[in-house]
């Protein structure tokens, strides 16, 4: 490696372990050299020449502990650790590895020294509410003690009974909170937990949001709703900032954990009013300096009896819609939008409501890759030559995991089990592989499923001609020449299919992977109405969306895309939902909007496998029921959510680069239980042990999660 070697070897010298999280661009040579020889011993491999491949593996990682390659996903993974797996994969070791399991693992609850005496905080007896709805919000206090009193210990403004706590003082000798209050985020001992983060060198925006989480998850709900309030009166503005270093906004975080709480808990008998929200004008993109915020407080009420009464009331008697009219309609075919007199929008198919229950279908058999150019496309996979697709139509479901096929385990098929679970979309591009029109038209017929179909728009260079080092320009006539002409053959060939829904265009491009979408929005978002507009004029019977990554640059879309129909967006934030999402579309853009992506883990460390299950189940269930809440005509919500596409089916195993080898090691921060992303277990179905793949199928919690809110 000549000059570079030198370089590598010199930078391996100064550490005695992984580098600090965002230095990693320090030890650039390092990081270079291991990954070039990953990829070389990678590529010998794949071409059979195992002694030469183990033993460029191994040098690896006596060479190069502590090296990293970068992710375009966004984040650094361990070189010599994906060297170890390649070389576990040789020696045999294909199964998932051992559970990762503590027999000393117990919860153990705060216990509050001095709880606060009401269960629901009336801020205006202990001071005014000014300037709500403006830029120069704020809670004024006139009476601090009586407050703290109320709110309780640990919570603002009652910052002093925490180091009176005698159980404060006990846990500090016994050792229990040494350490950094981040690394009790994700502990099982909340009691520490909470005393750890009351008294964190953190703004208190910030240590409030993580104060309500610790009390979320130890079922002390009124506790976490007055911790959250409080963020929301007090700190409106407060900003964190995430792994990927784009700001975090706690305040709105909290309000949609507010909700989450007393939507998923009916048994506390509360309900928001006041139209609780908060606003981040300016804050679409990650300059804080920009921002404006406007605040709505709100205010957590416990229903009375005549609050019941009538609630009671409208549930049996039917209300006349708040809808009123239509006032737009968008499309001439059997695919339309409609909006109403009060903003509100639904999706219509044949003239009948329609609600998007989408799947990301992507089964991947375990070994193929496309890191290696290796994987078949799920419609042309037919491993037992049956003349059908294997997913599809041949998986069975190992109902007792065993990993073996049982005389009453059939054939079903993931068509069926879908169809079951009550989904009606599937997402699905036509790129790189051309789609199998046949199975497609076969599986609408069948089953009833309906395609969002995608043109990549540029992402990961797909449809520029760029190369992956210079990425696609959105401001290149050949880049744009290329683009425009592989969506307009995706249009003249799939418009008039039956299963057609919608065409979708990129995926998260804003995030700028491959591309300049992140430092030339405008210039993103011009062609991407330049493509809408070419679309309506062959095709006016089905809508555009624009798949982009959360609310990064909204505003520009809305500025510079006015003939793109639908706002869609990847978004992961929490297991409450999507937060201010709908109401920013709404606000922003005044179009209607689903979820491209959503989902969670099934494994986090230290979670059994049922616990585990149990976290993605919950977190699925509450992602789900804000989507709904955020439909046309249920109360308090946007009313522009059309639905949202669960990420995803099945577990892929090649998604940490070694195909046969279901990972367990996270390198990149995630909002899930357990803290971190764990990108082989986002399917609502395992291929267990991957003994039989591409058939067998396991069923998680998810799976019948869904199979009852969609069908109910």
């Amino acid at each position: 490696m000549g000059a570079y070697g030198a370089k590598a070897a010199e930078q391996k010298g100064q550490l005695s372990g992984f580098p600090a999280r965002g230095e990693e661009h320090q030890y650039q040579a390092m990081n270079d050299v291991a990954t070039i020889l990953f990829v070389k011993a990678e590529a010998l491999m794949n071409y059979g020449r195992k002694e030469e491949s183990m033993a460029l593996f191994k040098q690896i990682i006596e060479t190069y502990p502590w090296a990293q390659a970068w992710d375009p996903r966004g984040w650094y993974w361990s070189v010599a650790e994906k060297s170890q797996s390649s070389i576990d994969v040789m020696t045999g070791k294909i199964v998932e590895p051992e559970e990762e399991t503590s027999p000393e693992r117990l919860k153990i609850f705060p216990k509050l020294y001095a709880p606060g005496k009401e269960r629901v905080v009336d801020y205006t007896k202990y001071g005014k509410f000014l300037d709500v709805g403006q830029g120069t919000y704020h809670y004024e206090v006139s009476d601090p003690i009586g407050l703290g009193k109320v709110v309780g210990e640990g919570i603002y403004p009652n910052t002093g009974d925490v180091l009176r706590d005698p159980e404060f003082e006990k846990l500090k000798k016994e050792g229990r909170l040494n350490g950094s209050h981040w690394d009790f985020v994700n502990s099982d001992d909340l009691e520490a937990a909470f005393y750890k983060w009351a008294t964190a060198p953190e703004p208190w925006g910030v240590k409030l949001f993580y104060i309500g989480l610790i009390f979320e998850k130890a079922g002390m709900y009124y506790e976490a709703l007055k911790a959250y309030h409080a963020l929301v009166v007090h700190f409106p503005g407060a900003v964190g900032w995430t792994y990927w270093k784009t700001p975090w906004y706690p305040a709105q975080a909290a309000v949609a954990k507010i909700k989450h709480i007393i939507r998923t808990h009916p048994e506390l008998n509360l309900e928001v009013r006041l139209g609780m929200k908060i606003e981040i004008n300016q804050g679409f993109d990650n300059d804080i300096a920009n921002d404006l915020v406007v605040a709505y407080p709100g205010k957590i009420h416990q229903k009375n009896w005549i609050d019941q009464v009538n609630e009671f009331v409208s549930k049996v008697i039917p209300q006349k819609s708040e809808l009123g009219k239509i006032v737009k309609t968008v499309g001439t075919g059997q695919v339309q939008l409609i909006q109403y007199q009060n903003g509100h929008w639904k999706l219509f198919v044949k003239g009948q409501p329609f609600v998007i229950k989408g799947i990301t279908y992507a089964p991947t058999k375990i070994g193929q890759s496309p890191d290696n150019g290796t994987n078949i496309k799920w419609m042309y996979e037919d491993s037992d030559n049956n003349g059908l697709a294997d997913g599809p139509f041949d998986s069975w479901v190992d109902a007792n995991k065993n990993n073996f096929r049982d005389s009453d385990e059939p054939i079903v098929g993931d068509f069926k089990l879908m169809k079951d679970m009550g989904v009606n979309v599937i997402r699905e591009y036509h790129q790189p592989v051309k789609p199998n029109k046949e199975l497609l038209r076969k599986m609408h017929e069948q089953y009833g499923f309906y395609v969002v179909m995608g043109d990549f728009l540029g992402k990961y260079t797909l449809g520029s001609g760029a190369s992956w080092f210079a990425g696609t320009d959105y401001e290149n006539p050949v880049h744009k020449a290329q683009m425009m002409e592989s969506v307009r053959t995706m249009i003249k060939e799939y418009k008039d299919e039956p299963y057609i829904l919608m065409w979708v265009l990129g995926n998260e491009n804003n995030y700028g992977i491959a591309s300049n979408a992140d430092k030339k929005p405008e210039a993103y978002f011009r062609f991407v109405n330049e493509v809408a507009k070419m679309i309506k004029a062959i095709d006016p019977d089905h809508p555009v969306a624009i798949c982009n990554g959360d609310t990064l640059f909204l505003d520009k879309f809305a500025q510079y895309a006015p003939d793109v129909d639908i706002l869609s967006a990847n978004v992961y934030r929490g297991d409450y939902g999507f937060g201010a999402f709908w109401e920013q579309v709404m606000d922003a853009t005044g179009k209607p909007a689903f979820i491209t992506e959503y989902g969670c883990p099934a494994y986090a460390r230290w979670l059994s496998k049922e616990e585990a299950e149990e976290a993605q189940a919950n977190y699925h269930r509450g992602n789900w029921l804000d989507i709904k809440a955020n439909m046309a005509g249920e109360g308090g919500g946007a009313g522009n959510a059309l639905g949202g596409i669960v990420f995803e089916w099945t577990d892929e195993w090649w998604k940490n680069y070694e195909p046969f080898y279901h990972d367990r090691r996270s390198d990149a921060i995630g909002p899930f239980p357990g803290g971190y992303y764990y990108e082989e277990w986002f399917g609502i179905t395992s291929q267990g042990n991957g003994t039989d793949s591409p058939f067998m199928r396991q069923l998680r919690k998810s799976y019948f999660a869904y199979k009852d809110m969609w069908n109910n």
